[in-house]
Order: C-alpha cells, then structure tokens, then sequence
C-alpha cells in the first residue's frame, strides 16, 4: 500500500538571540510524520552593530534545511553609541521589508522567539492575518515579547512565572525546546581526574567573562582542563594567547570562537562543570544535563538574572553578580565548585528538566492552531 503524501506547509519563524531554540524546533518540525513544513527564517544576518560578524541563525540555519531571509533591523539600544541614530532609522525600514517578504511567502503560521528582529515581523503577519504564536524563553519577559503579545493568537512560556507579563487565556506552558543532541547527553556520575571545565557565552561571547578567564588561566590550567568559547569577536585573542602557553599548558587549553550545535554537543559531553552567562538556552542545557555550574547573567538583564535564579532553585548553579566578582573571586568559586561536585550532582539526580519535551510541545501547539 503506497503512503498517504504528507501535507505541505510554510512556516516562518523569527526572533533575536534564539538560534539555539529555533535549531531545536526545526528538528521537531522535519520529523514531523503527517506535515512536510517548508521553514523559513526572517531576521538580521549581522550579529553586532557596526561589525560584519554573522548571526548564530545565519550561519546554522540554512545548514539543516531553512531558508534565511536578511531584513533590516533597527533596535533600541542600552547605551548610547556610534551606532545608537543609525539603528534607530532602519526601525521603519525593517517594517517595510518585513510586510513585503511575508506578502511574497505567504506563510501559514509565525513563530517569534522574541527579540529586537522580530516584533516587525509580527506587526506584519497581524496585519496579514496570519496567525502568530510566541515563544518566551525567560524567567521574565522580554521588551519585544510584551509588545508583541497584543498580536499574537497564543504565548508559549518555557517558564510558567512569565504569565503574569501576558494575557493568562493566550499562554501555554510548553518549556524550553531542547537540541536533539541535548537529548542524547547523559548527566555524569563522576569527576574526571582532571576536571574538565567550560568557559562560554554562546556565539557572541562575553567580554567581562573573558577578561576574568584571562587573568586567570594560568592557574586553572594547572588543575583543569579548560574548553573556552569565547565567541567571535574575541577568538583571534585568545587563540594567540594558547600559542603562547607553555606546551604542557596549551595541551590543557582549547579555544572556540563558534561552533555548529552538532559538535558543540559533542563538546558539552565531555565537560564536568561550567562558567557561563545565563541565558535562557544555556541554563535549560545545564539544567537537563545536570552539570555544576556557576553563572554569571548580564548585570542589565534581568531575564538573565531569573534564568540563573531558576537554575540555582533547581540546585545545579551558583550565582555570582559581575559588577562584584573579581578574577580571585571567581577562581575560588570554581574551586569551590570541583570540591562540591559530588554534593551538586547528588542533589539533583532525580530531578526532571521541564523542558525534556519542549519542541514537542511547541510543534504541537503550533499544529493545533492550523487543524
């Protein structure tokens, strides 16, 4: 008996920051057994204002199967700088090509994850009618989420505090969409001899974290491994700095500046414990993957400062507030934490992630809406 053909939709997703949630869907939606989804993605390619570095989306998307289209994004800034007046004009601008490009796809339905890149595109599908659905990743809520909601058919929330930012009767309680390569990683029963630690602040990096890793590397490499993904504006640096390491040091010590999620996975699975920023991503992978970690959310952001909250609730992290951490500071944290790991890891084994089926329950919120 031959198969029923699967049917044919056309989905764009969108948003700023959510190339790791965006990449977890897609799978969801290409093992989807009844749709065949055409999936595009709508969004800036320029991952810094005023430099020519390519966005997380940019780079991976188009590598399983999106089609990415560049549009024009102006955002509000937090500080004034060269780039503050010129960002602002290509605010209109955005609108205009973001209306264009979804008259000319046609989409079927509108997934935003948020972010200054996609409150065009949801202004724009309300005014089409086509039907938009929301995806909060935080804590809390962003700026362009809360304004985007008075547009949009529902609000998925990965944490069920964000309700009280959005209209209780749209929201829906998913989590956050893990990486399939997530998935797969199992948590850790023991240290390695030589701990394997990770430094990262996902593709953009951070420069305060950076800096503190920088005064102090020597001496972690004299106890650990160290794997530092310092994001691409700051690689060419610290790639020179391991060149000039001592060969028993340099062999201890490996630097990224972006890597594809299907081999950063692989390089999460070797590490015993991590420093990160806390974005909403990398606290559900810590999260699922039970390892100790110590984070460090963006002073300014306080969506940041929730996720990090939430995964030290959870009993996984520790928390350490940048304007007060020194590099001494956070060495004796990290210390603090290799001592500790035994106690950490004990403490949240029979802990379950609330995300284990977030793409799942996303894709299905997003079929409901269209059968």
């Amino acid at each position: 008996m031959p198969q029923n053909k699967k049917e044919t939709k056309k989905i764009v997703l969108t948003g700023g920051h959510a190339g790791s949630t965006a990449y977890a869907v897609v799978h969801e939606l290409k093992n989807d057994k009844t749709i065949d989804w055409q999936t595009h993605w709508v969004g800036t390619a320029i991952a810094v204002e005023g430099k020519v570095f390519p966005t997380y989306e940019k780079e991976v998307l188009p590598q399983v199967g999106v089609c990415f289209h560049h549009v024009v994004t102006g955002r509000l800034q937090r500080k004034f700088t060269l780039w503050t007046i010129p960002s602002l004009l290509k605010i209109p601008l955005g609108f205009f090509q973001s209306l264009l490009l979804l008259i000319k796809l046609r989409p079927k339905i509108v997934l935003s994850f948020g972010g200054f890149a996609a409150f065009p595109i949801v202004v724009s599908a309300w005014i089409l009618r086509i039907p938009v659905i929301i995806h909060e990743q935080t804590m809390l809520a962003g700026l362009a989420n809360r304004l985007s909601a008075p547009f949009a058919k529902h609000i998925a929330l990965a944490r069920k505090n964000s309700v009280k930012y959005f209209p209780e009767k749209k929201c829906h309680l998913v989590g956050n969409p893990l990486a399939p390569e997530v998935v797969q990683i199992k948590s850790k029963q023991e240290l390695h001899k030589t701990p394997v630690l990770l430094i990262t602040a996902g593709s953009r990096g951070a420069v305060k974290i950076n800096k503190l890793i920088s005064e102090i590397l020597k001496e972690l490499l004299h106890d650990f491994v160290v794997i530092h993904q310092t994001g691409i504006t700051q690689f060419h640096k610290f790639e020179t700095k391991r060149e000039n390491l001592k060969d028993n040091f340099k062999k201890k010590y490996t630097v990224y500046g972006f890597v594809k999620p299907w081999e950063w996975y692989e390089v999460w699975n070797k590490v015993d414990m991590i420093v990160s920023r806390a974005g909403a991503n990398a606290v559900s992978e810590i999260i699922y993957t039970k390892r100790p970690s110590i984070l460090i959310p963006l002073t300014i952001n306080d969506e940041q400062a929730g996720n990090a909250e939430f995964a030290k609730n959870f009993g996984i992290a520790r928390v350490l507030e940048q304007k007060n951490t020194s590099a001494d500071d956070l060495l004796k944290e990290i210390h603090k934490l290799k001592k500790d790991w035994n106690k950490i890891v004990g403490r949240v084994k029979d802990k379950k992630s609330p995300d284990v089926s977030g793409a799942k329950n996303l894709v299905n919120l997003i079929k409901k809406e269209l059968l």
